[in-house]
């Protein structure tokens, strides 16, 4: 009762935040004559001069009501869009790494433009990600002339570009992404043996579009990484064989937490199986650590086997095995299943 009394006098914690913001938003629309009487060039210097002070040591939150106020400029001259006072809001709530809850045609794309030109002028560069290359494309090119107007560069990083592309692209003061591009880059920069051979700069901020999906959705599916793996083919083909003489019974499967164990009686066939083919000698159990390395593989063989299937979560093309992007259906060049999971598929 007292917190809906309390509420009634002082607002809710989100209210209380907006009228902060709205703070800001009058700060910035009393620039707007201003800013719109600049000529092209002088509003291009400003990016620089902006760079300088906060070079000299001006916060970001300091020079936000003039960013703000060039950007919505730049858009307009640009892209024929003005940013109306709810997008600066949204372009704050970004700004101080909080969530903005957008419906569809509120002009997300363009308010990712204002907090992504304020946190560039640190010229510590800004990532945007996006769900899929169409996007990552098609908001480089479009949003991209705002904050080339402005004076800053553009980079786009999609699928298909080499290391030396990727370099130049992570360089740029913003950069537009995938997310599986930039976890993938991330990944292989902490596999090269220098650093003359990574791709990324230092982290400093992100904006990320679809944030529900990419955080939530798709994170429930780990970005894996791996090299080719050396020896072991026979005992992978054999287990393969091993493996597939066994009943459905022999598994327990959870198709939706991708995994799957042996059962009581399946362990014991297993076992029994072994010995019969001679991987495992006679006087030793399957969990003797003498036979952890068979173990191993007849899990993945099983793995494989049940829970993923051609033309679903892979296929095959020149008698290679390609991985299947669950979310856009794309053959994934180049990435492999760690832990012998491969080579299992492969067997």
């Amino acid at each position: 009762m007292f917190l809906a009394f309390a509420q009634k006098i002082f607002g809710s914690a989100n209210e209380r935040l907006v009228q902060r913001f709205q703070r800001s938003v009058e700060k910035i629309n009393a620039l707007e004559a201003a800013t719109a009487a600049f000529s092209d060039d002088a509003l291009r210097g400003r990016t620089a001069a902006l760079k300088e002070q906060v070079a000299g040591g001006r916060s970001l939150d300091e020079i936000l009501p003039e960013a703000f106020a060039l950007v919505r400029e730049a858009g307009r001259r640009t892209l024929g869009l003005r940013a109306f006072d709810v997008q600066l809001i949204g372009g704050q709530v970004l700004h101080t790494g909080k969530i903005a809850e957008m419906k569809t045609g509120e002009g997300k794309t363009l308010v990712a433009t204002l907090p992504a030109y304020l946190n560039a002028l640190t010229g510590k560069g800004v990532h945007i990600v996006t769900v899929n290359d169409y996007l990552a494309q098609r908001d480089a090119a479009w949003m991209g002339q705002v904050f080339r107007f402005l004076g800053l560069s553009v980079g786009c990083i999609v699928h298909g570009l080499d290391d030396n592309q990727r370099r130049v692209q992570y360089q740029a003061d913003i950069t537009y992404a995938t997310n599986n591009e930039l976890g993938f880059d991330y990944l292989r920069d902490n596999m090269k043996f220098s650093r003359a051979g990574m791709v990324q700069r230092p982290l400093h901020y992100a904006i990320i579009d679809e944030v529900d999906s990419i955080l939530i959705d798709e994170a429930r599916t780990p970005l894996i990484i791996s090299g080719p793996a050396e020896g072991s083919t026979d005992l992978y083909l054999r287990l393969d064989a091993v493996v597939r003489q066994m009943p459905p019974e022999s598994f327990e499967i959870d198709e939706k937490h991708k995994s799957a164990a042996y059962t009581e009686s399946g362990q014991e066939l297993l076992e029994q199986t072994l010995r019969q083919k001679g991987l495992i000698a006679e006087d030793s159990g399957l969990y003797d650590i003498a036979n952890v390395s068979v173990l191993h593989h007849a899990t993945q063989a099983m793995r494989a086997h049940t829970l993923f299937h051609k033309d679903r979560e892979y296929l095959i093309k020149d008698k290679k095995i390609y991985i299947i992007d669950e979310f856009t259906g794309r053959m994934l060049e180049g990435r492999r299943y760690s832990d012998g999971l491969h080579q299992a598929i492969e067997a």
